[in-house]
């Protein structure tokens, strides 16, 4: 009895590190992807502005629109002078 207990628990163990291995793995693919995503959206955007002057402009600009926008109506956190 005190083998299958002993068994079991060893067997528990290897699981955990299975898993826990398979979270960095499973984080570390996310992030390639990412950065992928990254490299393909910057290349895209270069291969529209070879093509298409005047399209990747007007995205460009309404990109900086939405961006000027959000920072301006965001909540800021107050700064702390010390």
């Amino acid at each position: 009895m005190e083998r299958l207990a002993q068994l079991l628990d060893d067997l528990d163990d290897l699981i955990s590190t299975l898993l826990l291995l398979s979270e960095r793995i499973r984080r570390s693919v996310l992030t390639a992807l990412a950065a992928l995503l990254v490299l393909a959206i910057q290349i895209g955007g270069i291969l529209l502005a070879l093509a298409q002057p005047p399209l990747a402009l007007a995205i460009a600009l309404l990109l900086f629109v939405s961006l000027f926008y959000r920072t301006v109506t965001a909540a800021h956190q107050p700064l702390e002078i010390a």
